[in-house]
């Protein structure tokens, strides 16, 4: 047997000890004649570089370094799921769904997995690549660390398709936790606070081989693509399964809610008897042709659910009252707590929203207050334990200016907030502005954080965002930990963001009220930064979705010369502030003031890129049929209650083809 032969030889046995000793928990070698193999391997591989193979079973023990992990777009978004936390939440959601798809309704029942989520990018079977959620749009590519983890197959079995996505949780068993706490104890070095902060850590570490040294293992749930010949999720989980992946067993096809309710009741009560934590259940629609009918609401997918368990509660003493001034000069009152374990972390601090919040619950320093994190995840005060307060307890008096700049507060009638008026001259207000310009979801000017923005601020820099192009490297190197490198990076990471394109530079402004989905709307409606400024309260109430409070908060905006003129700066910079002349031709009026419902299955285009022809030619699509809907585009299998539903109300029914000679 020649050399080549004998590395493909031993890739082939290693990975499938692998796949017995992981996935199906059966191993037929000892451990020792395992790593005897890879020895071999690895010695083969190092004398014959030739045959270097980057999903070869030898490099999951590490060792590549990573100092700056790229940012990748995901092909297929990530969103977040909606909560629900009782029987009514998921009767209602059941209800929606009837509404707007025909036929039975299966789900899917999976457990809900407590670590950080995964897309892991496959190619002709192997692994392309790993990138963390983020922010649901890109996240980080942490490829290198992934690899390390045993359960993630580096190349694929059977009959997979061409190129997919696969996302799953990465999780930190139990078992492995507790054993990495007491190595570190027994080194006197401070324990890991809980599995799932140390799982999506371990993702950055920046030497693989010490990510290999954790026992992170890979849980798998949702396979993302075009043309995978799957029709069902839980055929898609089963499917997974075949071609290397571990999938959890627990997962269950239902066909009634009862039979939803009762795996949730059967997994609240015995969810500490498995080897991982979990937080909640999912449910999902079982069919995919279903979930495309359902769609995604701009946040999440209509066709799931996450059911969360109760939360765990504590009761601690409230040490202060203090008072965060946000980016639009919202007040929050945050309560500093004494500290207090709960659901696997330090609490410290919780907020207390508003000052109707502290009223209601007659929150007073001293108190003894209970604690619980609402879906796990963010600390709340649910009620004061009136038994222990102190006898020279005195009512919380809310404060009446500003905690940072002394400007007296306002609370617009309403609202439940209160206010700093103080707009262009409150520190955390002008910090807090540069740091939403400059994010992610915005601007995505690498380089720069929210910490050096507050330091170019506080040493007299900048004073707004438009200040930012005027940055020299020169300015910046002095500054704390900002070596000559870094500050190269940031300048070039601000001169990158003139390139962004319009309705993120609208959304990155900070008009308040105005979030990433308005920004897209009243971008692609007014198409230039002036004919948005020239808008009146009709014009805006007029755009889709825009209602009221928006089109006075753009009024006020715009009505702020500070404002124009800081806008006029950045045209000056040559930010963009109109849409580009490319997605301009690609865009017409022809479907202004229709609506649509697209149900069915497509030929010619598919679902959706036949709803992005509708939004791009200035039309409407609706999830459900209504009296205001214009038209309904029907394609194969569409559903006969919608069908009825159209007919019934006189609403005309086009073809796909109906619909592509429409628009010529």
């Amino acid at each position: 047997m020649d050399v080549k032969s004998k590395i493909e030889t031993l890739r082939d046995e290693l990975r499938q000890h692998n796949y017995n000793y992981y996935i199906l928990d059966n191993p037929t070698i000892s451990d020792y004649e395992f790593d005897m193999k890879l020895k071999a391997l690895q010695d083969l591989e190092e004398k014959h570089p030739e045959f270097f193979d980057s999903n070869s079973p030898s490099q999951r023990v590490g060792g590549t370094i990573t100092k700056n992990f790229e940012t990748i777009v995901h092909d297929f978004r990530m969103y977040s799921l909606d909560n629900s936390y009782s029987k009514e939440d998921l009767l209602d959601w059941e209800t929606r769904i009837k509404k707007l798809v025909d036929g039975d309704v299966q789900y899917t029942c999976e457990l809900k997995y407590d670590g950080a989520s995964m897309n892991l990018t496959y190619e002709n079977g192997q692994l392309l690549r790993a990138v963390t959620r983020g922010d649901g749009v890109q996240g980080d590519e942490v490829t290198a660390n992934v690899k390390t983890i045993p359960t993630i197959p580096l190349q694929l079995k059977g009959d997979y398709p061409d190129r997919f996505d696969i996302r799953g949780e990465i999780i930190l068993p139990i078992a492995g936790f507790l054993k990495m706490n007491q190595e570190r104890i027994a080194n006197d070095e401070e324990p890991y606070r809980n599995p799932r902060n140390t799982a999506s850590g371990s993702l950055k570490l920046q030497d693989s081989a010490e990510v290999a040294k954790r026992p992170l293992e890979c849980l798998l749930y949702s396979i993302k693509g075009n043309n995978l010949n799957v029709s069902t999720q839980f055929k898609g989980l089963d499917k997974a399964r075949e071609w290397g992946f571990k999938v959890p067993k627990e997962a269950k096809l239902v066909n009634t809610i009862d039979e939803v309710l009762n795996y949730v009741a059967y997994w609240e009560e015995h969810r500490h008897e498995l080897p991982y934590e979990i937080d909640g259940v999912v449910i999902k629609v079982n069919s995919l042709y279903q979930q495309e009918e359902l769609g995604f609401t701009a946040k999440a997918p209509r066709w799931a659910m996450a059911y969360k368990f109760k939360a765990e509660q504590v009761s601690t003493r409230l040490n202060e009252i203090t008072y965060q001034v946000g980016r639009t000069g919202a007040i929050t009152p945050v309560a500093n707590l004494e500290p207090v374990q709960l659901a696997g972390t330090i609490v410290k601090r919780a907020s207390l929203h508003n000052a109707d919040q502290i009223e209601k619950l007659d929150i007073r320093v001293g108190d003894e207050v209970y604690v619980e994190k609402g879906g796990e995840i963010i600390p709340k005060i649910i009620a004061v334990d009136l038994s222990k307060r102190p006898n020279e307890s005195v009512a919380t008096k809310y404060i009446d200016v500003c905690p940072e700049c002394e400007t007296p507060l306002v609370r617009p009638e309403g609202e439940a907030k209160h206010y700093c008026p103080n707009y262009n001259g409150c520190p955390p207000q002008v910090i807090g502005r540069i740091q939403h310009y400059i994010s992610r979801k915005a601007m995505d000017i690498e380089g720069l954080g929210g910490e050096t923005v507050a330091l170019l601020v506080n040493e007299g820099l900048i004073r707004n965002y438009s200040d930012l192009y005027e940055l020299k490297v020169e300015q910046v190197i002095p500054l704390d930990r900002m070596a000559e490198k870094s500050a190269e990076n940031l300048i070039n990471g601000i001169e990158a963001s003139r390139q962004i394109p319009f309705e993120r530079v609208l959304f990155a402004l900070g008009i308040r009220y105005v979030g990433e989905t308005v920004a897209k709307k009243l971008a692609k409606h007014y198409k230039t930064i002036d004919a948005l400024m020239h808008a009146t309260i009709l014009d805006l109430v007029a755009v889709d979705e825009i209602g009221e409070r928006i089109a006075e908060s753009v009024i006020d905006f715009f009505g702020d010369l500070e404002n124009i003129r800081i806008v006029e700066r950045l045209r000056s910079f040559g930010v963009q502030l109109e849409i580009s002349a490319e997605k301009l031709a690609n865009q017409t009026d022809k479907l202004q003031g229709n609506s649509f419902v697209v149900s069915g299955v497509f030929e010619t285009v598919s679902r959706t890129e036949l709803k992005k022809l509708i939004e791009d030619n200035g039309g409407k699509v609706s999830s459900s049929i209504s009296s205001k809907t214009s038209f309904v585009v029907a394609g194969d299998k569409m559903g006969p209650s919608k069908r009825t539903k159209a007919e019934n109300l006189n609403i005309p029914i086009l073809t796909e083809q109906g619909f592509l000679d429409l628009l010529k």
